[in-house]
């Protein structure tokens, strides 16, 4: 692991966990928001979740049950405003 200090790394190739609260606005606006920014933001990330959790020498079911649960959790947001009309009332 590299102990790189944030305040040498750019404004704009730091991590948002390194970024101080009053560098947010300025560090927000140095991000790429065009599609292909935002295609490869997404890769990064995946290829990141991969590599720490899929593609390792001792894998077990963590990484897959972390997608899994994420599945699950958006599907039941996305449905939410369905399911609590399905709910039993009591009608009185």
């Amino acid at each position: 692991m590299s102990s790189v200090s944030p305040l040498s790394v750019p404004l704009k190739e730091q991590k948002l966990l390194n970024v101080k609260l009053h560098q947010l606005p300025a560090w927000i606006m140095k991000r790429d928001f065009s599609p292909s920014g935002i295609v490869k933001a997404c890769r990064r990330g995946y290829d990141a979740y991969f590599n720490k959790y899929i593609n390792v020498k001792k894998s077990g079911i963590g990484g897959v049950s972390m997608v899994l649960a994420a599945y699950v959790l958006f599907s039941y947001c996305a449905t939410y405003k369905y399911l609590k009309h399905e709910r039993r009332r009591k009608y009185h």
